[in-house]
């Protein structure tokens, strides 16, 4: 394997673009490039509240590479008339184009190296991972978690995250010809696609239900009260722009609702009531308790459910000819998985092949059950290749399905 960078030549100066005009030069240098441009986004998951862009890092054949500092420069107008209509490559894009589409860069289409990665069968499939099994350099992964907020960067930090693109066109080739040589060229189009166009996550109706160890809280009343907390520590770590779990963990919050204070000075002295704001901001959580104990929009004991499905280990119970269906079309769509050499959930994520399982078309044919992954979001690919095996897997199921039980009378 190849080490970069190498240890017998001085390290280079990243210099990172912080301004309009720098802006501007880059983007005019971008411009007369060659081929697709590598992105790549870098935020401060973990410290920060957003998930704004804190580096963005750029590199195509004949122009080079560059590091742009998001914050300062703030309008990104040039970059996207330069890279706007080419190909931009990405690994994960998932994670990345949120943060770009906030700078009101939108590529015209992508290629998502981890993507392809997983399609191809590839068992490794991060960045470091894919580079070194594709073109034989080792990347240092070091800083992967670090504060990108943080000013000035080090340089071991922009030198950790210029390599990040500088090989991404190479590797994308490789994984080009791959895809051709596996015929999967076109299904990869498809769900590069899709990643590029898919439609934010609708908000969760009641995110405080996420609170880890929500679970031991029991009352209406203790929720409304972790809820209360929920949405203090929200709106500071939003106005603050610090990861909310830097403020107060979770555990915190439960444990004031479960010790139940009776005054500002009980919770001060509760020892499990830890975190960097739990002194600073006492008023603040003090007033979210005796909120949510004198609010009369008190929660329900169990979440909304939503559209959400039994979990599956009930099915035999509740539904057993679902679970007939379910068992016997897994076992076809995973076999087919493995025949084109990629993840089950790749070729059609188990929510998909659940909700089809528990409310199958009526007649049950291919093409209906084809119509209903469409509607559920399966693309095209997904559906040539899986629904007349889901079919004859349900069909197959009726045989094994636990007959009804007979009428003694």
């Amino acid at each position: 394997m190849t080490e970069l960078p190498p240890t017998d030549h001085p390290a280079p100066e990243y210099v990172v673009i912080a301004d309009a005009d720098g802006l501007r030069e880059a983007s005019a240098l971008l411009a007369a490039g060659n081929g697709p441009v590598a992105v790549d986004v870098e935020r401060a998951s973990g410290f920060r509240y957003s998930q704004r862009a804190y580096l963005i890092q750029v590199f195509r054949r004949g122009a080079g590479f560059f590091l742009f500092d998001p914050p300062p420069i703030g309008d990104f107008a040039p970059l996207q008339a330069a890279i706007g209509d080419v190909e931009w490559v990405l690994h994960a894009a998932s994670q990345d184009l949120p943060s770009l589409r906030e700078l009101a860069l939108e590529p015209p289409s992508i290629f998502d190296t981890e993507l392809a990665a997983r399609l191809l069968g590839h068992e490794r499939v991060g960045l470091g991972a894919v580079v070194e099994d594709t073109l034989g350099i080792t990347l240092a992964k070091a800083h992967s978690a670090a504060d990108w907020s943080t000013r000035p960067l080090p340089q071991s930090w922009l030198e950790y995250a210029a390599l990040d693109v500088e090989h991404l066109i190479d590797v994308r080739d490789v994984l080009a010809a791959e895809l051709a040589e596996q015929s999967k060229t076109a299904l990869a189009a498809e769900e590069f696609e899709a990643v590029r166009t898919r439609l934010p996550r609708p908000v969760r109706e009641d995110p405080w239900r996420r609170l880890s160890g929500l679970h031991t809280v029991r009352g209406r009343r203790s929720l409304a009260v972790a809820r209360a907390l929920w949405i203090a520590r929200e709106e500071y770590a939003k106005a603050e722009d610090v990861s909310p779990g830097r403020l107060v963990p979770d555990r915190s919050l439960i444990a004031a609702v479960l010790a139940d204070p009776a005054s500002r000075q009980e919770l001060a002295q509760l020892k499990d009531f830890t975190g960097r704001a739990s002194r600073s901001q006492l008023d603040r959580w003090w007033a979210a308790i005796e909120s949510g104990r004198a609010t009369t929009d008190l929660p329900s004991e169990r979440g909304a459910g939503g559209d959400t499905l039994p979990p599956p280990r009930a099915w035999a119970d509740r539904n057993p000819e679902a679970d007939a269906r379910l068992k016997a079309a897994r076992i076809a769509v995973e076999a087919r998985a493995a025949e084109m050499h990629m993840p089950t959930e790749n070729l059609l994520t188990p929510d998909l092949l659940r909700r089809v399982a528990w409310a199958p078309p009526s007649d049950g044919s291919a093409n209906s059950i084809g119509e209903a992954l469409a509607g559920l979001g399966a693309r095209p690919w997904q559906i040539e290749e899986t629904s007349q095996r889901i079919a004859d897997a349900f069909v197959e199921s009726l045989q094994v399905a636990p007959a009804a039980p007979e009428d003694d009378s």
